[in-house]
């Protein structure tokens, strides 16, 4: 749990009361990394100097929208974000989650739920298991704790995603994994329609863990099923 602490969460509100509310009930919690910001202007540049871990972003802000703030940043992080609005409409809900919200929260909420879902997106996204700190896969070691990628004169980071989907496959390594079960890892129980998303992440951790990413022997596909992940060297039978 004390890692999940230690993450830096970013909330955006123009309603400075709410944003003191928030970031308390957050402090209550035991998080102590806690930025605010009113404006897009302004969040832009605390996310700039920091490495943010949760955006929490009100949709409606005075220079722009939490919408298109997210986009600006997912040119850079794969951080999660939770959006906050007074708009309880199913078409603003469904475009947050199609630009990959991890979670929705529509204006009034108990502050004691809020706190308890954002605690809920940070150890769905980047709560260790009691899996290895560190695997080896051919030339490469992976750092589990820092999401890297450690090669003899090289270090690559890891995504936040890349990182879930990479612990679902360790976890049942030697075994099929379904696409199911790794679009709910990485996005919940919002992860219908994720699948063609799975598979752009699944092909750029090929790139980073295998020696070669077009004939792949780690993360070997399953074909109509899913993927799973061998440790040794294995020809791609599927």
């Amino acid at each position: 749990m004390q890692e999940i602490l230690n993450k830096k969460i970013l909330i955006v509100d123009d309603e400075t009361e709410l944003l003191g509310l928030l970031k308390n009930s957050l402090i209550r919690e035991g998080f102590y990394h806690i930025y605010t910001a009113s404006s897009c202007e302004e969040a832009s540049v605390i996310q700039h100097e920091n490495n943010i871990s949760l955006f929490v972003l009100d949709v409606n802000l005075p220079d722009g929208n939490g919408f298109d703030l997210y986009r600006d940043f997912k040119r850079v992080t794969d951080s999660p974000v939770i959006f906050l609005t007074a708009r309880g409409g199913d078409n603003d809900r469904l475009f947050g989650l199609g630009l990959g919200a991890d979670d929705y929260i529509v204006k009034p909420f108990l502050m004691k739920e809020f706190a308890l879902r954002v605690t809920a997106v940070l150890k769905r996204t980047y709560k260790t298991t009691d899996i290895e700190e560190r695997i080896v896969l051919s030339d490469r070691e992976i750092d589990i704790g820092n999401a890297l990628v450690i090669l003899a004169n090289d270090e690559i980071q890891l995504t936040a995603k890349e990182i879930i989907l990479l612990k679902k496959l360790y976890e049942n390594k030697n075994r099929i994994v379904t696409n199911d079960a790794l679009c709910f890892a990485a996005w919940g129980d919002e992860y219908y329609g994720y699948e063609n998303t799975l598979m752009v992440h699944i092909r750029r951790l090929r790139k980073k863990l295998e020696l070669e990413p077009s004939n792949p022997r780690h993360i070997i596909t399953a074909k109509g099923l899913g993927y799973k992940l061998v440790l040794r060297d294995e020809e791609n039978d599927y």
